[in-house]
């Protein structure tokens, strides 16, 4: 599945210390141009740690680590409250440090996620942090001009700025903000052989500027503007975050497991990733659908079930990160499970009503399992010989179905048959 045409496109502007869920979306223009992109240089090999004054640093400090070791499990777990308590913690021993305020944005960020970003309710909350992290590592960077710590938060606050403005289509404030952070991005590359935190916006960047013009041919007078990159060297730089990386490990983890599962079709190595993070953070709901969606794929059925369950069960409960778009999933794998596995149609047809509804309230209506439901209804209706059902639902596949699919053509047969 392939993400936005304008979220690829700003992939490689931003430093993109996030996730995105899964969704096949039709391709957008961009408003970005190339007058308005800075070429930059990035190396395509680690920087090796120069005579570099790190004295301050929290991020490289240990027992900072340590501390807030809790805080960030918390926070990935949808342990919002608990995790923020901590973040608050930090702000008031280091008010004029953008740390605090940038883990806290982060926190509001993950508040967001389990929507498909759809969620506007924290949107002020969110930019209110990364603008004081944005005010705080300027501070720091106009005091000391080699001070990268300052520079990876820059980047990174304006690279999470520019994202929720593209996604709210503010495409002025995202591209501004984009340049920005690409700028701070390479400032800040002397210190990757520092810390693996620091490696990880060029590991994308590598990864990316291939990727993207192999698959967007259109953008390749824009990518002149960019440096080379590589692919196999960011995927390679991406596991040592994902694997040694403290702030920035878990966000790495999700998007290695995103490049293999919808980038590079590669569901079977982004398995142990994906296990790895819905057993290590099991009250994430992003994470669980998205485990629950690979096993799917890969004939994993009694994972996927007992995945599926936990969702729903946590749904019901009210649990935070728990909303429409899980049960989405979930709805849908159980109607599949009840259809095919267990031959029971009453409870399946329970199950996919059940999925369209959720589509309904989170807004995917137009594509995935809204579609796939009222397929398996109308097939559901159709052998229970009530034609009239089945119309109804073929119906809507004819209409939010793409004209070149295979379910579109199976509407279209099937409901030209029933007009004889």
């Amino acid at each position: 599945m392939l993400p936005r045409f304008h979220y690829v496109l700003l992939l490689l502007l931003l430093l993109p210390l996030v996730s995105r869920a899964q969704k096949p979306n039709t391709p957008q223009q961009s408003a970005a141009s190339p007058d308005t992109v800075k070429q930059v240089r990035l190396e395509n090999v680690d920087v090796a740690p120069a005579a570099i004054d790190t004295k301050g640093w929290l991020l490289l400090d240990k027992d900072i680590q340590t501390e807030l070791e809790g805080a960030v499990y918390n926070l990935y777990n949808f342990k919002y409250d608990k995790a923020e308590r901590q973040f608050r913690s930090l702000r008031r021993r280091y008010p004029n440090h953008p740390m605090p305020y940038f883990l806290l944005g982060l926190s509001t960020w993950w508040k967001i996620m389990p929507s498909n970003i759809t969620n506007k309710q924290y949107d002020k909350q969110f930019f209110a942090y990364m603008d004081t992290t944005i005010t705080k590592g300027e501070a720091m960077y106009k005091a000391d001009d080699k001070n990268y710590e300052a520079c990876f938060f820059l980047a990174a606050g304006y690279g999470f700025d520019g994202r929720l403005h593209a996604e709210r289509h503010d495409w002025r404030k995202a591209t501004v903000s984009a340049k920005r952070a690409l700028d701070y991005l390479d400032k800040s590359k002397e210190a990757n052989g520092l810390s693996p935190e620091f490696l990880f916006g060029q590991a994308l960047f590598n990864y990316y500027a291939v990727w993207i013009p192999d698959n967007y041919p259109l953008l390749k007078p824009v990518l002149l503007f960019f440096p080379k990159g590589n692919k196999q060297l960011g995927l390679q730089q991406l596991r040592n975050v994902a694997d040694n990386g403290f702030y920035v490990g878990p966000e790495a983890r999700v998007f290695l497991m995103r490049i293999l599962l919808n980038e590079e079709d590669k569901p079977e190595q982004a398995m142990p990733l994906a296990r790895y993070l819905a057993t290590t953070y099991p009250d994430n709901g992003y994470f669980q659908r998205i485990y629950a969606n690979i096993c799917f794929r890969q004939g994993e059925l009694r994972e996927c079930e007992r995945v599926s369950r936990d969702i729903l069960d946590k749904l019901n409960r009210g649990l935070p990160g728990y909303e429409a778009n899980s049960g989405r999933y979930a709805t849908f794998f159980m109607g599949y499970l009840m259809q095919n596995r267990y031959k029971d149609n009453a409870k399946a047809k329970e199950y996919y009503q059940r999925s369209i509804v959720f589509a309904e309230q989170n807004g995917e209506t137009n594509y995935g399992f809204y579609v796939f439901s009222n397929l398996e209804l109308a097939r559901i209706a159709d052998k229970a010989k009530d034609p009239q059902t089945a119309r109804r639902y073929y119906a809507v596949v004819l209409d939010k179905s793409d004209k070149k699919s295979e379910q579109y053509q199976e509407a279209k047969a099937y409901l030209k048959k029933k007009q004889k």
